[in-house]
């Protein structure tokens, strides 16, 4: 009966993929709108200004990132003009500390973007199963050793 319970019960990362978005073929897969409003608000919700957004960024990139440019990428104005440069994102989450844009990305293709974290906790929890798997395995195999002295 175990064995049966066990085998229903579903590992975190099998949940984690039932759970996420279903990416699709009739997703509209133009979010430059939704990119644009989620960089805005991860500015906006920054303790720092753009000006030090800029120069973070610059900083992770090598390259020169201005606060006019931050302005021109996410001004509703500039719309289809401006568009962010996804090859700036990584820097731009990690100058703000915020992953949402790439989330947003990522949920297009039905796929999950965790922070380092809780990545390795999913990772914990998926070794402990596989040590109790084992375990029971190994307890199966003494049961039956045991029954052949006999």
């Amino acid at each position: 009966m175990a064995k049966n319970q066990n085998q229903s019960q579903l590992s975190l990362l099998d949940l984690l993929k039932d759970l996420r978005p279903k990416a699709s073929d009739s997703a509209s897969f133009n979010i430059d709108l939704q990119l644009r409003e989620a960089i805005s608000l991860a500015i906006k919700e920054c303790p720092h200004s753009r000006y030090h957004v800029a120069a973070k960024m610059s900083e992770l990139l090598g390259i020169e990132i201005t606060k006019s440019m931050l302005d021109s990428w996410t001004a509703d104005s500039k719309e289809g003009t401006y568009r962010f440069p996804a090859c700036y994102l990584p820097a731009f989450c990690k100058a703000l500390g915020n992953i949402e844009p790439l989330r947003i990305m990522a949920d297009l293709l039905g796929v999950y973007v965790i922070e380092s974290r809780d990545a390795l906790l999913t990772k914990l929890g998926k070794i402990r199963e596989q040590k109790k798997k084992l375990s029971e395995e190994e307890k199966a195999v003494e049961t039956i050793l045991q029954g052949t002295r006999k």
